[in-house]
């Protein structure tokens, strides 16, 4: 069910502003179970909220377990896809140190092969140009190339060239890894957006039953209990 409810209320959270967004100002979970909690209350007052207060029931009170519905969905995609960008962000810290190690080895290897030519140094030299994560990537896939369009002059100095395709192919494999691992640095994920906003749009029917009912009832203890947040207390 809360997939069909995230999916109907999809275009409507589309349309929340950003400046409309709120964080999570409690655990999710606390706040699912408070707006089910606050719905089922409500409802016994229904009539009481509509005729001393003009809560809409409708907009508000009857689409709390919707909004709820939505939050509980949207939560969950957000959580596995933090989960993956965090698996994928351990994975980088393991297997970076060995792809730097193979780019060293690699323009090693070059300055050797090549070093009666200084038109393919200048290369190498090229290549070794530059800094970060980026750059290393493309290094180890430059290498590769310039390998393999001088494979002669590489086995003369007993280089492996079956070393060739796997620095192509770790060049590939981390450059997929490295742009999930970002992913789990960017708060504005596109999952984690959407979480947001169904919490707000989930928030905003709350306060609104909240407010009215604490209203109507702040001279009765025992009802005006049910409006009040219990994470809070």
């Amino acid at each position: 069910m809360s997939k069909e409810n995230y999916d109907a209320k999809l275009a409507e959270l589309n349309e929340i502003a950003p400046n409309e967004v709120k964080t999570p100002n409690m655990p999710v979970d606390n706040a699912l179970q408070e707006a089910e909690n606050l719905h089922v209350w409500s409802g016994v007052d229904k009539n009481i909220l509509i005729n001393k207060s003009g809560l809409n029931w409708k907009l508000f009170g009857e689409d709390i377990p919707i909004r709820a519905g939505a939050l509980r969905h949207a939560q969950s995609l957000w959580v596995s896809e933090r989960y993956s960008q965090e698996e994928a962000n351990r994975m980088w810290k393991e297997k970076s140190p060995n792809a730097y190690e193979m780019r060293d080895d690699l323009l090693n290897d070059f300055r050797y092969a090549f070093r009666k030519n200084p038109e393919l140094l200048s290369r190498v030299r090229e290549i070794n140009n530059g800094t970060g994560n980026a750059d290393m990537i493309q290094d180890l896939s430059d290498l590769s190339a310039l390998g393999k369009k001088n494979a002669e002059k590489l086995t003369a100095a007993k280089f492996d060239l079956r070393i060739l395709d796997i620095a192509a192919k770790l060049s590939n494999d981390i450059a997929k890894l490295l742009a999930e691992a970002n992913g789990a640095t960017q708060e504005n994920s596109k999952a984690k957006v959407l979480r947001d906003k169904a919490f707000s749009h989930l928030k905003e029917a709350v306060d609104e039953v909240r407010m009215a009912g604490k209203y109507v009832f702040r001279k009765n203890p025992e009802r005006y209990k049910g409006y009040i947040s219990t994470y809070y207390l």
